[in-house]
């Protein structure tokens, strides 16, 4: 699936002052007295490919072998589908949290990781990013990725779990950069069918197979002069990656049954809620096309790691379902919804909020409470506000919406959710709330 992308989330930065930092010193092995690696403010990778923070030459360490972050409590390790495994003591570990000074072995070497402490980082830029809006340390670290990268032409790998907010920061890139003014066009890798992705990346001749009936232009060719959005890059399937990896190469190439070559100046991001290294480690993900999309990288970390983001982005949500400045209808449980696991992170808490505000109700889990909104309708009155008049007419349009949905979709609720664009745990609490199902 091709689109134009709209926003809806994310950050907006204070001035940046200082970062967390994080050190790792090779203590024994066939690289020990390398010189320490230091990360500030982001992750740090250990492999032996040559992108990562510290370059390891021993031959039983992975390319990609581990990758370290500051979290709650200590320091995060998450070992990135090593072949020998990242161990502390007699213990495999694949992600926990350690304090520092913790020892790792990774093939013959041990590691020492620390936190080195924080160091002043100067900010780039005063002025806030329309698009960006939160408050926590985490997502400030987006924000100064994000100034720094949108200048130059170079491909961006935007990583982070679904619904966190990867295209939103994609169209950052883009909105700061020299090519604002030309196209945002997002190329879907996940809902493609398999057999059109080549025509749909690429475009194809009038004729080129059954149904062509006339010449089309592919995504590529859509985003010249502009930036193409790879989203979930990581479902292309292995064998059309080299075919991509030639075109971002070359910037040139053939539509689906056209013999001359079609060029386009084009920005390449891509975006996805997996790791590429653990992929390229299986062999599902070629380690070529990896390098050429992750010349730089910004992680996006999990709302539940960042809660400080929940209330103000709570608030953007409701002013842009309501028109109303400041207003929050889920203002009264924000403790539970900072306790709230989030598996669908942003997405998911805009959901909530819109349901707050056309239901008068938060329901996280099962456990519904009634929010202010929702206590006023039940006063008698001649003529309801606004909010409430809004509320029951939307509640009336769902209804009808939902059951023809589902009808077309002949009750399948994942198919459902892909038609809808919505996430299929809020879709299925609304086909409960209007006894769908």
């Amino acid at each position: 699936m091709v689109r134009e992308t709209d926003e809806w989330t994310a950050v907006h930065p204070r001035q940046i002052r200082v970062v967390n930092c994080l050190r790792a010193i090779v203590e024994s092995g066939p690289d020990a007295g390398l010189p320490q690696a230091i990360e500030r403010g982001a992750a740090l990778t250990v492999g032996t490919a040559t992108g990562s923070d510290l370059v390891l030459k021993d031959p039983a360490v992975s390319r990609y072998h581990l990758e370290l972050r500051h979290g709650r409590g200590g320091i995060l390790v998450k070992d990135l589908g090593s072949s020998n495994g990242t161990w502390l003591g007699g213990v495999s570990l694949r992600e926990a949290t350690v304090p520092p000074g913790t020892r790792l072995s990774i093939g013959a070497t041990v590691l020492r990781i620390e936190d080195a402490g924080i160091m002043e980082a100067n900010p780039e830029g005063e002025a806030p990013l329309p698009e960006l809006i939160g408050a926590s340390d985490a997502l400030r670290e987006v924000t100064r990725l994000v100034r720094k990268l949108a200048p130059v032409a170079s491909s961006v790998l935007i990583e982070g779990e679904t619904g966190v907010g990867k295209e939103v920061v994609a169209r950052a890139l883009h909105d700061a950069g020299p090519r604002r003014d030309g196209p945002f066009v997002v190329a879907d890798c996940a809902s493609m069918p398999a057999s059109l992705i080549t025509s749909l990346l690429y475009g194809h001749e009038k004729g080129a197979f059954t149904g062509a009936d006339q010449r089309r232009m592919g995504a590529f060719e859509r985003a010249s002069g502009g930036t193409l959005l790879l989203d979930e890059i990581g479902e292309l399937p292995l064998d059309l990656q080299p075919t991509l990896l030639g075109v971002i190469e070359r910037r040139r190439f053939c539509r689906v049954g056209g013999s001359s070559e079609v060029a386009v100046d084009v920005r390449v991001l891509a975006a996805t809620n997996r790791d590429l290294r653990v992929e390229v480690n299986r062999g599902t993900f070629r380690a070529d096309l990896y390098y050429r999309l992750a010349v730089a990288r910004i992680v996006i970390p999990p709302l539940r790691e960042r809660p400080e983001d929940i209330e103000p982005l709570a608030r953007h949500f409701a002013e842009k379902l309501t028109g109303v400045p400041g207003d929050n209808p889920v203002a009264g449980v924000m403790e539970a919804l900072r306790a709230h696991p989030w598996s669908g992170n942003a997405r998911e808490l805009r959901n909530v909020v819109e349901a707050a505000v056309v239901m008068g109700r938060v329901d996280l889990d099962g456990a519904a409470s009634a929010t202010a909104a929702g206590a006023r309708a039940a006063e008698p009155t001649a003529l309801a506000p606004y909010r409430e008049a809004r509320a029951e007419a939307i509640g009336r349009f769902e209804g009808t919406y939902l059951k023809a949905l589902m009808e077309q979709c002949g009750g399948n609720a994942s198919e459902a959710a892909r038609r809808a664009h919505m996430d299929r745990p809020y879709l299925l609490t609304l086909l409960r709330r209007h006894g769908l199902r």
